[in-house]
């Protein structure tokens, strides 16, 4: 189990990247294929060498390149099963599927993927945690509000990707339509940089190594202000960005593979 990167996190696309140590899988395929093709060479992959994508929804941020991508790759689209019969109806190619179900987990290789619901204007969105070993990665984006779900599937995670949207105050001072600030306010938008940071408060732990900060509104938010909102948290953060890759974040660093 090696570590995971972002190719882009926002409005515009987002691609996880999660590799293990004999497996690398794509989270959500949100930009072109091309686009995804030259993310993915600045980090010195391609591809080829890509083993799965898992999808969390059905938005187009994160499956814009989803049926170029297959229909030049034989790689396998993971979903459930509602959110596969929305690939198979918009889709003029037939992916492989592995459908899993909500809320039950599942061996993809190295890792124990559990799906867990989140409330989203999608079709069946999901949240994903990954465990191989004692490493455990939580990714949750596009998540409306703090659920119990999803503090009870956080707990104990040791590397943990959370949506930081929005700043509140920036979206009602904003020009946006009025139907936005509707939408990622309510409680099947968008987590706010304080309700992230409620939902980093309940599943804080002493194996936490890690927390990135995601999803950011280029509009309505700030790396800084996001930041601010967690001040007083005693593990390192990271803002993914919009344009360009992060650094991949390795599961176990030096500290810890000496224990």
């Amino acid at each position: 189990m090696d570590g995971f990167c972002s190719l882009g996190s926002g409005s515009k696309g987002n691609v996880t990247v999660l590799k293990g140590s004999d497996s690398i899988f794509l989270i959500d395929a949100g930009f072109s294929k091309k686009k995804t093709e030259d993310l993915l060479d600045k980090i010195g992959l391609n591809l080829d060498d890509i083993d799965g994508i898992l999808v969390t929804h059905d938005h187009h941020d994160h499956i814009a390149g989803l049926e170029t991508i297959v229909k030049h790759h034989e790689i396998p689209i993971y979903a459930n099963c509602e959110t596969a019969k929305f690939l198979h109806q918009s889709m003029n190619v037939r992916p492989k599927f592995k459908i899993f179900e909500t809320g039950v987990s599942f061996t993809l290789n190295e890792f124990l993927v559990h799906p867990f619901s989140i409330p989203h204007d999608a079709v069946d969105p999901v949240a994903f945690t990954f465990t191989c070993k004692d490493r455990k990665f939580g990714i949750c984006t596009d998540i409306g509000f703090v659920t119990p779900m999803a503090i009870r599937a956080l707990q104990n995670c040791t590397h943990l990707i959370l949506e930081a949207n929005h700043d509140v105050g920036m979206v009602h001072a904003s020009n946006r339509p009025q139907v936005y600030k509707k939408r990622v306010l309510s409680k099947q938008g968008h987590l706010s940089n304080e309700e992230s940071r409620q939902l980093l408060d309940a599943v804080m732990n002493p194996s936490l190594e890690q927390v990135v900060l995601a999803h950011l509104s280029q509009e309505c938010n700030l790396p800084e202000v996001a930041l601010k909102a967690m001040e007083g948290i005693k593990v390192p953060i990271e803002v993914l960005a919009q344009d360009g890759p992060s650094r991949m974040i390795p599961f176990f660093n030096t500290l810890s593979s000496a224990l």
